[in-house]
């Protein structure tokens, strides 16, 4: 079982560093908000994996390879990701015209259970968080024989291990809250709008035309190879 956890540990912190719509609204929430606000969004975010890997294992491999490879399903969240960020970007741009600056709202407890909602969500329309738990199950499942209480320890290691590396994340983030003047502040969520949009084309292109990302994929990988080259898609 010890085995188990040295094995998921990498996989925990790949996971905590992939690059995709997740990791920068953590880190702008952490820097914008503070430390417990980027804490539920995370939660959240854990909360939709933790879905996820009920329904790979819960589910045969043939449904799930049918379901991940959906292009429908792609371009439902890409367009939802890209709705979402167009939104976010023109509703800072019209706080800035109204208010000359953006000013950093306190929280209360509803505000903490909607950033929880919010990372569920943002996790959970991305199909292609579905593929890298499935991909996950297929590879380490035969070695753990399937049982359940080693693969209960091997993706809670993974989850903890993820948890922990965002903890340390976050706190490096909120860091620049000091630094972070409003007009900063403004400039900072226009960014992660376009990267939402960004991603968002890239899931709509997947389902439009998956072949050619494919083949750029493929060369890609061809010419420098990475650790986690198993997993197709980002979270």
């Amino acid at each position: 079982m010890f085995q188990d956890i040295l094995a998921a540990v990498p996989l925990g912190f790949f996971l905590a560093f992939l690059l995709g719509p997740v990791f920068f609204v953590l880190l702008e929430t952490a820097a914008i908000k503070g430390f417990r606000a980027a804490i539920s969004f995370d939660l959240g975010v854990i909360c939709a994996d933790m879905i996820f890997l009920l329904i790979a294992y819960l589910s045969t491999t043939k449904l799930l390879n049918r379901i991940k490879d959906d292009p429908a399903l792609f371009i439902f969240g890409g367009g939802i990701l890209v709705t979402y960020g167009i939104i976010q970007f023109v509703q800072n741009r019209r706080v800035l015209e109204h208010e000359e600056v953006p000013e950093i709202q306190k929280l209360n407890k509803r505000d903490y259970l909607g950033l929880a909602a919010k990372g569920f969500l943002l996790n959970f329309i991305n199909i292609g968080v579905l593929g890298f738990w499935l991909g996950l199950i297929i590879i380490f499942g035969p070695k753990m024989e399937m049982e359940t209480n080693r693969m209960t320890v091997f993706f809670s290691s993974i989850l903890g291990t993820y948890l922990l590396i965002d903890i340390f994340k976050i706190l490096a983030a909120k860091k620049l809250n000091r630094k972070l003047t409003p007009n900063r502040i403004y400039n900072v969520k226009k960014v992660i709008s376009i990267i939402l949009v960004i991603f968002g084309i890239i899931l709509i292109a997947q389902g439009l035309v998956p072949e050619e990302l494919t083949q750029i994929q493929d060369q890609i990988d061809h010419i420098a190879p990475a650790p986690g080259a198993y997993i197709q898609y980002f979270e």
